[in-house]
């Protein structure tokens, strides 16, 4: 389902990212490099809601964030790659857990007690 995500939909132009004292072009920049290294982690049958909740949680662990000025660039993009595989394999696990509820039935109420 990759294929109907856009990525450009949420890449950053300099005006998006607020006010960062003369860096905002910068911090575009940096956004949206950790957004392209994200995007070539996401497995093909992401779902849009699982994509878009995704990149929304990594802006808004950075935004105002001044790691974004002071951290090297392939430091980001490493954090940001951890990040997002530690969200999606809890949001795997959540899901997962889920369905195990789901499959749980009340076998008290299916036996008959003499």
């Amino acid at each position: 389902m990759k294929e109907l995500i856009d990525l450009h939909d949420y890449l950053f132009a300099v005006a998006d990212v607020g006010d960062w004292d003369g860096e905002e072009e910068l911090v575009a920049d940096r956004i949206n490099a950790i957004f392209h290294a994200v995007w070539l982690q996401l497995d093909d049958d992401i779902t849009p809601a699982t994509a878009d909740q995704l990149f929304n949680e990594l802006w808004n662990e950075l935004r105002g964030n001044t790691v974004l000025l002071e951290a090297d660039e392939d430091e980001l993009i490493d954090w940001a790659l951890a990040f997002s595989m530690k969200r999606l394999e809890e949001r795997d696990s959540d899901d997962e857990d889920d369905e195990d509820d789901d499959d749980d039935t009340d076998t008290d109420d299916d036996e008959e007690y003499y």
